[in-house]
């Protein structure tokens, strides 16, 4: 069993977790983390065979269940598919993972592109938010995991709308923590910096210095019910610290400039 999740945790949380975007990255790190401390999972994405390995994997290493939901949250039946094929089931966990990034200049992006990051990073968040939240608050117990970013405060040219969907995620989180706290409800936000998961590759950018998903999920699980932001692994404090003291703009220009170089192929 994890030593990070004790038995209190688990009687905390639930029995189920929902771990969206759990076939890959941070996503298939946590519920790694969670079926080591013995919950039971249902994993999101789109990609069944990955899930489908992922749960066999995990089902037969820990001795947990498994629920696979092979669905797309940029489409609002797969979030409500999610919601209504969990309704009897004892979940005290959602995971919020799901989602992606885009890179370049924004007027050379396509809006359809746009729209559906849009629709995962901040619409399936809302609405999941909201039921679970709802549900949650009911049986005055539970947790909700948000994933924010690094790039959450403040604008960042060169990643400009995806930055803004992480500030949008940040802010939800914030409020919600507060809001939900007296009924028993944790909520944590997740900042971390670049991450070695296929995000990179998605959204066409060349990192260099990345932390672990495993790092990130530990850091991750540690914070819940203890903190309202957590930024997991050591580059993501590292960077936190280097731009805490500048004004927003000044971060913006650094964090451009950041992204600027990995983004420096695309002109090539």
């Amino acid at each position: 069993m994890n030593d990070i999740l004790s038995a209190d945790w688990r009687e905390k949380y639930g029995q189920w977790a929902i771990v969206t975007g759990a076939s890959s990255g941070i996503g298939r790190a946590i519920a790694e983390e969670l079926a080591s401390a013995g919950l039971h999972l249902i994993l999101v994405a789109r990609r069944r065979h990955l899930l489908e390995t992922l749960a066999s994997e995990l089902s037969q290493a820990h001795s947990i269940e498994t629920c696979v939901l092979e669905l797309d949250l940029a489409q609002r039946d797969g979030v409500q598919h999610v919601i209504d094929s969990t309704a009897n089931m004892d979940v005290g966990l959602l995971v919020a993972s799901a989602g992606f990034g885009t890179s370049g200049q924004f007027v050379d992006s396509t809006l359809d592109s746009e729209m559906t990051m849009l629709a995962v990073n901040c619409g399936a968040v809302l609405e999941l938010s909201h039921a679970f939240g709802k549900r949650f608050s009911e049986q005055k117990r539970g947790g909700i995991i948000l994933l924010s970013s690094l790039v959450a405060f403040q604008g960042v040219p060169m990643s400009a709308h995806y930055a803004a969907t992480k500030a949008y995620v940040q802010s939800l989180a914030e409020g919600l923590h507060l809001e939900l706290a007296p009924h028993g409800v944790d909520v944590l936000a997740v900042a971390p910096g670049p991450v070695a998961s296929g995000f990179a590759e998605q959204a066409d950018m060349q990192m260099g210095a990345t932390v672990t998903p495993e790092a990130v999920a530990k850091g991750t699980l540690n914070a819940l019910g203890k903190k309202i932001t957590v930024r997991p692994g050591w580059l993501s404090l590292a960077l936190e610290s280097a731009l805490a003291l500048l004004p927003r703009w000044a971060r913006a220009r650094i964090m451009g400039q950041v992204m600027s170089g990995m983004t420096a192929h695309q002109n090539a």
